[in-house]
């Protein structure tokens, strides 16, 4: 009998095999896997989330998000996933959980367990969701939205990495506040996972409040 990979092991084939499917990707999205992965190390010191492994929550992220759409759509029902109104309107939105299940189904991610973290990171990159997204998920949730070029479409990103510094939970809640502002101004559809975040994150906030 041979012996059975340590869960050492395990993980490292798992970043090579993400780290192989980056490679894959354009150009100009591993250039802004790079970016948010120096935002992720900076702000995970201030949380305890080992910068690693937020590195590697980012460097997962967006791994399906080159698809098409139809792909997108075709993936989700192979993977029986959730696909909505919007998800139907809006295919790019199921790019996370699309991801996280490759991850999961074809590389080994586990969903469950050690490193259920990463795979919920993954899974819950755009929308947020506010139960299963630990401390890790939200520096890789933030990290990707406060990529420096990303700042013609998020010119609030200081006061948002300012929040970020300090509470995770604030500095998301500010984010989704906003974002559904001007998806609604733009006359974009809102993800229903992006409002109820919103609204529970709200809670969560007012509670802790002196």
């Amino acid at each position: 009998m041979q012996p059975q990979p340590d869960a050492g092991q395990i993980a490292t084939a798992i970043e090579s095999r993400i780290q192989q499917r980056v490679a894959a990707l354009p150009a100009g999205l591993q250039a802004h896997i790079g970016r948010a992965q120096q935002v992720a190390r900076e702000l995970a010191p201030f949380h305890n989330v080992d910068p690693d492994r937020a590195a590697l929550g980012i460097l997962a992220h967006d791994v399906a998000r080159a698809m098409p759409g139809p792909e997108l759509i075709a993936r989700a029902t192979r993977f029986r996933l959730p696909i909505g109104p919007v998800e139907e309107n809006v295919p790019l939105l199921l790019h996370g959980p699309v991801g996280a299940e490759i991850l999961r189904v074809e590389d080994g991610l586990a969903a469950q367990g050690d490193e259920a973290d990463l795979y919920q990171a993954v899974y819950w990159h755009t929308t947020f969701h506010p139960t299963l997204v630990d401390d890790l998920g939200k520096v890789v949730f933030l990290a990707d939205k406060l990529d420096p070029n990303k700042r013609k479409r998020i010119p609030y990103q200081p006061e948002i990495m300012e929040l970020a510094l300090e509470d995770l939970d604030v500095a998301i809640l500010e984010f989704l506040r906003r974002q559904v502002l001007d998806l609604t101004a733009a006359g974009r559809e809102v993800h229903p996972m992006m409002l109820e975040a919103r609204d529970a994150l709200s809670a969560r906030v007012s509670r802790t409040l002196p």
